[in-house]
């Protein structure tokens, strides 16, 4: 049976584009749906700041008038200058098990992006790091977090049929928060606070946070400048992820750590995990999902590791020791038990290295493919 490729060219087929994965992922207890209105504002040209540096378009595949799949093509132009590439990428893809229906939806976006020039593609990447990216390649039996891609087994089977290769990897830690904090971050902790006059912000408030925001994704552009495909913020998207993240955070669950001149030389921004919350609300705000998250903002043991990051100046001299330092002795006052990591690129020695202080355990594998034409 023939498949059709329609592109998304209406609001009302946008949200059919970002529904399709609650069909796909009903009663899946893994999956984690996003928040719909979120997911509207990234695809948005007219709401989301990358467009002054991106093209994108979404596509959806049908078979006898029944959804079947969906993909975004993005070409992030100052990606591809800073990493001296031309890759188109993919996101936002999903597809039932049928071979046919996923080589159709890469076969669009790759050839829309041999139409721009383009001599490559990869993905699941987003229009920026702070997007989902990487497609599930182990843990498909673990639950999945906000913010981070899960997709059926059989996904990672067709990207291989299809020729792609890996890229990169991302790789999250689960880990049991200990009673007492380990020796050597405390230790290294102290010395660091003495040797480098670093401190650590006194938050109680969110407006005790909210003048150390732009400072903080300021110095974020530093931290993550050589990561896997990144590109700087610009000043348009620091003001929104300020608005997305500062908006609900828990200072207590907020590590900022200054140096002498009031700069933010490292931070760490968790939060209480959303996941089973957002399955209760499956993605809406409205009209009572906003209870089920309110709850689990305010009574939950268990957190999650959303962005973690230290100045360049600083890392691998134990700043990033007084991060964990303050969390984990905010997570034993506020009866934390477990934490989970955001993905990290498994290369990413700097930022990894810290959990073998702990009992941890990778739980979950993500991959950027990449096929060149």
């Amino acid at each position: 049976m023939e498949i059709e490729i329609r592109k998304v060219t209406t609001r009302k087929e946008l949200k059919r584009f970002i529904l399709f994965q609650l069909g796909l992922y009903k009663g899946n207890p893994f999956w984690c749906p996003p928040l719909i209105f979120d997911e509207l504002n990234t695809l948005r040209k007219d709401k989301n700041p990358a467009f002054e540096y991106c093209e994108a378009e979404y596509w959806m595949a049908y078979r006898e008038g029944l959804p079947v799949g969906r993909i975004a093509g993005i070409i992030n132009h100052k990606a591809n200058q800073r990493w001296n590439e031309n890759l188109v990428r993919f996101g936002w893809i999903d597809f039932i098990d049928d071979p046919a229906v996923s080589a159709k939806l890469i076969e669009t976006v790759a050839e829309w992006g041999r139409g721009k020039g383009m001599t490559g593609i990869q993905g699941p990447l987003g229009f920026t790091d702070m997007d989902p990216e990487g497609m599930l390649i182990e843990g498909f039996e673990e639950m999945s977090s906000m913010a981070a891609i899960y997709n059926y087994q059989y996904y990672p089977e067709h990207m291989v049929n299809m020729g792609f290769g890996k890229g990169a990897d991302w790789v999250q830690y689960d880990m049991e928060v200990p009673d007492v904090i380990p020796e050597k971050v405390s230790r290294s902790a102290e010395i660091v606070m003495e040797k480098y006059k670093l401190r650590k912000l006194a938050a109680k408030k969110s407006k005790d946070i909210r003048p150390y925001a732009r400072k903080t994704f300021t110095m974020l552009n530093e931290a993550f400048n050589d990561l896997y495909g990144f590109a700087a913020l610009s000043e348009k998207q620091i003001d929104l992820f300020i608005k997305q993240y500062f908006g609900f955070i828990r200072p207590e669950f907020v590590s900022l750590v200054l140096d002498d001149k009031d700069d933010v030389i490292a931070f760490g921004i968790t939060l209480p995990e959303l996941t089973t919350a957002l399955q209760k609300c499956n993605g809406r705000i409205f009209p009572f999902g906003f209870l089920h998250l309110l709850r689990a903002l305010k009574k939950n043991d268990t957190i999650h590791m959303y962005l973690i990051g230290v100045r360049p100046d600083h890392q691998n001299k134990g700043a990033l020791a007084l991060v964990y330092y303050s969390l984990h002795k905010s997570y034993l006052e506020h009866g934390i038990t477990r934490a989970t990591t955001h993905p990290q690129l498994e290369d990413n020695l700097k930022a990894i290295s810290i959990w073998k202080n702990y009992n941890s355990r990778v739980y979950i594998r993500r991959r950027c493919w990449v096929k060149h034409f």
